[in-house]
């Protein structure tokens, strides 16, 4: 397996098979007007995720740690979360856990993005509420599957 870095951040598995990657010079917009939250201290995973996001037509919203991603969550009521686990402050389980107590953003989607998988934050994370977890580096596909599937079954957006 490859050593995690920033760089690979996200892979694509369908990708690695070819013998060449496809360079888009143009970025993919699908119209969407959803807002995601990211709640990370790494700003260079913030503008990773923010370059994705944005190519597939999402408006991004940041946050550097988990004290500021409450605060955007109350200001901003984005339609989805997505919530590093360990950053100064507030953890990422303390911030969920909040956003879930206070009523007006109980409702958004929380996906926990860690650098590790492992079962006790798996446990946490689904205790205080987060409804997906996803680990780094993230698979693309999948990344966006989640993504897709929690605003499907929040009903954001309409299959």
């Amino acid at each position: 397996m490859k050593r995690f870095t920033l760089k690979n951040l996200f892979f694509n598995r369908s990708a690695e098979t070819t013998k060449f990657k496809e360079r888009r010079r143009n970025k993919r917009h699908s119209g969407y007007d959803l807002n995601v939250l990211i709640v990370d201290d790494s700003r260079t995973v913030i503008a990773a995720f923010k370059k994705v996001l944005v190519q597939a037509g999402f408006n991004v919203i940041s946050a550097a740690n988990g004290e500021e991603g409450v605060a955007q969550a109350k200001a901003h009521l984005p339609d989805l979360i997505l919530m590093d686990v360990v950053m100064p402050v507030l953890n990422g389980f303390q911030a969920t856990r909040r956003i879930r107590k206070n009523e007006t953003t109980a409702h958004i989607p929380i996906i926990i993005i860690s650098g590790e998988q492992q079962p006790t934050e798996l446990y946490w994370g689904k205790r205080v509420g987060a409804n997906g977890f996803l680990t780094k580096p993230v698979d693309r596909s999948l990344f966006f599957k989640t993504i897709f599937d929690l605003l499907k079954s929040h009903e954001v957006i309409k299959s």
